[in-house]
């Protein structure tokens, strides 16, 4: 046998290299995302010292774990893989804010010689804006120039918004808290680390996740849309909505009066904040008409037994079925049945965006992965 016998033919050496790549990409941005939060450590504990930060952390603990169970309640039909939902909120935590500090920095010092003042409101009302959510948008983007089956609709587009928002309010929320602590210590309602706990993580908890969502729903909408232009004008529209939404929010905290940040929180952001609920219960709703619509078919297919279908068309009797089983079977069992309605839900989703004619040139490879999938659950759940 000669070496050229041995040397694997270009598919698969193609797919080898696909394997690498998919093993090496996931841990290189780990020990990236790592540094860039022992950077961040090692900035915060130079500046404001280690107690502070530590209660910062302590402090902005609290409403990113409210924020973080919202989104990945709303995330219940099809949830996203855990490990994508984990970067996400590494890189709004480190990339992005490691990324937006030195331009935030240089648009106060150039705002400080344009304007005669110290810049902040220039940073705040201006640059960061636009800074701050073109780097947690690169993530939303990333994943849908990459992995665009991650994608939906617009729930899945929201949700990878908020989780990356998320991560980088608590990031900001350490430093802010860290600074309101040495510069006040706890003090009270009008002053230090309480008074910017009520405003940050009490009425604002979900400021930054808010501004995110507008990225995350244009590009929820590029995702399963058949236009070509509306594939291009959705993500950009919803990025300057992401940036005025933050640019009126800043300008209102950094440089208007009590009465003023009052005013837009009631008149602008309450009913944006609603709206976004009212199209996350909608979204959530044709998700479900979407699965149930696929079901019978998949049922005529064999891929599911008939006798499912109404289990799995609703929240409830997924649940009522994954209980049934743990009672009967344990937990591993249990584990496999929600597996299998997860890679029904997905499975149904793909059907869907190949009836319109909006699934990726990777729709057929993942159709079959999916179908494995399905049925290494269904018989590990029958153990």
């Amino acid at each position: 046998m000669t070496d050229a016998d041995l040397t694997p033919t270009p598919p698969t050496r193609k797919r080898i290299e696909q394997r690498r790549w998919t093993v090496l990409a996931p841990v290189v941005g780990l020990i990236v995302l790592s540094a860039c939060g022992l950077v961040l450590f090692g900035l915060g504990t130079s500046s404001l010292g280690i107690k502070p930060i530590a209660i910062g952390a302590a402090a902005a603990l609290i409403p990113v774990v409210l924020v973080v169970s919202v989104f990945l309640w709303v995330d219940r039909w099809e949830p996203e893989p855990a490990q994508m939902l984990l970067y996400a909120f590494l890189w709004g935590a480190c990339g992005a804010t490691i990324t937006s500090l030195p331009f935030n920095q240089t648009a106060q010092v150039l705002g400080a010689l344009l304007t005669g003042t110290d810049g902040s409101a220039v940073a705040a009302v201006v640059a960061a804006p636009i800074v701050e959510e073109a780097a947690k948008g690169v993530f939303l983007l990333a994943v849908y120039l990459r992995r665009r089956h991650e994608y939906d609709g617009v729930v899945d587009g929201m949700v990878y918004a908020g989780i990356v928002a998320a991560g980088f309010a608590f990031t900001e929320n350490i430093l802010y808290f860290g600074r309101a602590f040495v510069d006040s210590g706890f003090g009270g309602l009008t002053g230090g680390v309480v008074a910017l706990f009520i405003l940050r993580g009490v009425l604002s908890p979900f400021a930054h996740p808010l501004f995110t969502t507008m990225t995350g729903i244009g590009i929820g909408v590029a995702a399963v849309t058949t236009s070509r232009k509306v594939r291009i004008v959705a993500p950009i529209l919803g990025f300057l909505g992401a940036v005025l939404l933050h640019a009126a929010w800043n300008l209102s905290v950094s440089i208007g009066t009590g009465s003023d940040f009052i005013n837009l929180y009631f008149l602008i952001m309450v009913p944006v904040f609603a709206g976004a609920v009212t199209m996350v219960i909608w979204q959530r709703r044709r998700e479900q008409r979407i699965v149930a619509e696929q079901l019978p078919a998949m049922a005529m297919n064999r891929w599911i037994a008939a006798s499912e279908v109404a289990l799995l068309a609703s929240l409830p009797g997924r649940r009522n079925w994954r209980d049934a089983v743990r009672r009967k079977s344990g937990d591993a069992a249990a584990k496999a049945v929600k597996l299998y309605q997860e890679t029904v839900t997905e499975l149904a989703f793909l059907r869907h965006r190949i009836d319109r004619g909006t699934a990726d040139r990777n729709a057929e490879a993942r159709h079959a992965e999916l179908l494995a999938t399905l049925h290494a659950a269904r018989t590990a759940a029958r153990r």
